[in-house]
């Protein structure tokens, strides 16, 4: 898995390619949470997300717990594979994907 940053401003676009699982669910987190500081709008790129696991899910909903207080975080380009999983797990509601 790797996680390309690009931060503009308040906004910070992070596209993530690969497999999302209990082996780089951490990696991803720690990516994420060190680059939030100031972040008002985080944009998750999905279009090369192959595989997102409950590990991966836990730090969706980490992120979004933390962009709930300081701004807003959609998740964009998601497969349909990974829609199906969103809505069988509920994150579809949870999420705001665009």
């Amino acid at each position: 898995m790797t996680v390309n940053k690009t931060k503009e401003a308040n906004k910070l676009t992070a596209a993530i390619e690969g497999r999302v699982d209990t082996t780089t669910a951490p990696v991803l987190e720690n990516e994420l949470k060190e680059s939030l500081d100031g972040v008002e709008n985080l944009v998750l790129d999905f279009k090369e997300v192959e595989y997102i696991s409950s590990a991966g899910l836990r730090v969706l909903l980490s992120v979004q717990k933390i962009m709930n207080r300081q701004g807003e975080m959609k998740v964009t380009n998601v497969s349909e594979d990974i829609m199906e999983i969103f809505e069988v797990t509920g994150f579809s509601d949870i999420l705001t994907i665009a």
